[in-house]
């Protein structure tokens, strides 16, 4: 069974806009925005990145603040300006889940609402990691017919 026309001119309609070069670069800077705006949150407020990391137990705090600041910028960077794409997807998809792990162990915690906002939290992290390793893909196989 073929699809009416008006199906077909719709699907064709979206087709455009989802693939307009703006939309792309929209959509791949607010897939990027935690990685922009935490960044940007510490170096305005470093004390508060330092704090952020000993609460995490990351030693020494300074040099981790500093790193995750850089790497965040640079990998989102890579992202949205399209050099190196996958590279950047990829280290964002893994920074993210390890990060994850790190900060939302809710099977540690009681049950209650501060679990249940930590395990959404955490399924939100895996689907945001998920989307990156989806940039990825589309960008190593670009030009390939996979």
């Amino acid at each position: 069974m073929t699809e009416p026309s008006s199906t077909l001119r719709l699907r064709g309609l979206l087709a455009d806009i989802v693939a307009a070069p703006a939309t792309k670069t929209l959509a791949l800077l607010a897939l990027c925005s935690a990685y922009i705006q935490g960044p940007l949150t510490k170096i305005f407020d470093f004390p508060g990145a330092i704090a952020e990391m000993n609460h995490f137990g990351l030693q020494p705090a300074v040099a981790f603040a500093v790193v995750v600041i850089l790497f965040e910028l640079t990998a989102s960077a890579l992202v949205v300006s399209g050099f190196l794409r996958w590279a950047g997807a990829l280290a964002l998809a893994s920074f993210t889940l390890l990060a994850t792990f790190i900060a939302l162990r809710f099977w540690e915690m009681a049950p209650g609402m501060d679990r249940m906002m930590a395990t959404n939290a955490f399924f939100e992290h895996l689907g945001l990691a998920g989307a990156f390793i989806i940039v990825a893909a589309i960008d190593l196989t670009k030009g390939t017919g996979k």
